[in-house]
């Protein structure tokens, strides 16, 4: 056999088990969201066939007013997103859209976050943000906002606990949250004071991978180190990124507070952040698509142990997720539709261009073109 022909085996047996690979990971996801609907979210609904008569006596004014507070949320989570990036990049308008694309992303696909992420990087680039920028507002959104939930939870726990006492779940939240900080601590001190070792490591585990060399990888570094810098040596950047970052997670909140309340029932803050916070922390993890299924177990079943009647917790969640995690999906897919990406102004660019290479290409112009030198 040639070695063409050892190359394409090679190659076809690598795509092979690429495929597989991924096969079996979304295989594995799609089991986990049906076992996570089979026995923890079914049991919660079949309890709420006495909560149907909630429906008639359901207070539309405090409907919309969650749709309005959840609303506000999203702005605030772009407005974050403004603050992180390069002064004067981006609208506010518009990062808000490029935000609404990634979610929807998110809440429809196995990948969940990272799949969401990865298409905000590629519209903000295309929007014009450099990369490094991009990467950075992205990263430091992401970690910053963790950080803050789990320091809203702590608060909420310090008043909580003394009234309700302790559960067995406290504890396994309280583990991820002293790692999502610590790990965030960690990355503070490398970039800004451990640069050139932090610099060294990375360079020896990432200079060997595709596209990738010590040169690029120190000036990324370099320049992410420069931009957190200059985000930690700005008090009031830093107050007002986080201070949208808390009013994202108290708005969200307060959603949820106001879908209870139009079905009757109005939690005490305390029971109601504890559930919120530690149902977005569990989230987090992997499992399903923004946690579809944790945390509308979760909330429920939390909210039910604060005092909140059975059924109104149920209707009161799933009304809440129809808007917080439902309704991005078709608003996100208009959003993006809105930015124009591969259509409008880009697409003229993009024709432009590639006439420009044909016509340099032509091999009667190209001719006409040396005609013209030997005549000079």
């Amino acid at each position: 056999m040639s070695d063409i022909g050892k190359n394409a085996t090679t190659t076809g047996k690598r795509h092979r088990r690429s495929f597989a690979r991924k096969f079996t990971i979304r295989s594995i996801k799609v089991v986990a969201i049906i076992l996570v609907f089979e026995y923890l979210v079914l049991p919660q609904i079949a309890g709420a066939d006495k909560a149907v008569t909630l429906l008639q006596h359901i207070n539309l004014g405090y409907v919309m007013l969650g749709v309005a507070l959840e609303f506000a949320a999203l702005m605030a989570y772009a407005a974050l997103t403004v603050s992180i990036l390069p002064k004067n990049s981006l609208g506010l308008w518009k990062v808000f859209r490029i935000d609404m694309s990634s979610l929807a992303l998110s809440h429809i696909t196995p990948a969940g976050t990272a799949g969401g992420t990865g298409l905000s990087f590629r519209l903000l680039v295309t929007k014009g943000i450099k990369a490094t920028d991009a990467a950075f507002a992205i990263a430091t959104q992401g970690i910053g906002s963790a950080v803050v939930l789990n320091l809203i939870l702590w608060i909420a726990l310090l008043i909580s606990i003394p009234i309700w006492g302790i559960n067995s779940l406290y504890f396994t939240v309280t583990v991820i949250g002293v790692i999502v900080i610590a790990a965030f601590c960690a990355l503070i001190i490398a970039f800004t004071r451990g640069e050139q070792r932090f610099t060294r490591v990375s360079v020896r585990l990432f200079s060997k991978l595709p596209y990738l060399d010590e040169a690029k990888i120190t000036r990324t570094l370099s320049h992410i180190s420069d931009r957190l810098r200059a985000l930690l040596s700005d008090p009031p950047l830093l107050r007002k990124a986080i201070g949208w970052a808390i009013a994202n997670w108290l708005l969200d909140a307060a959603s949820l507070w106001v879908f209870l309340a139009a079905f009757g029932h109005y939690e005490n803050v305390d029971g109601l952040l504890v559930s919120y916070a530690i149902a977005n922390v569990l989230a987090a993890i992997p499992v399903t698509p923004a946690g579809l299924g944790v945390v509308e177990a979760v909330l429920t079943t939390t909210l039910v142990g604060f005092g909140t009647p059975r059924g109104i917790a149920i209707l009161g969640v799933i009304s809440y997720r129809l808007i917080n995690f439902w309704l991005p999906i078709p608003g996100g897919a208009l959003a993006y539709l809105s930015l124009g990406i591969g259509g409008g102004q880009n697409q003229k660019k993009a024709l432009d261009a590639r006439s420009i290479i044909s016509t340099r290409l032509n091999p009667n112009i190209i001719g006409k073109d040396l005609e013209i030198k030997r005549q000079d």
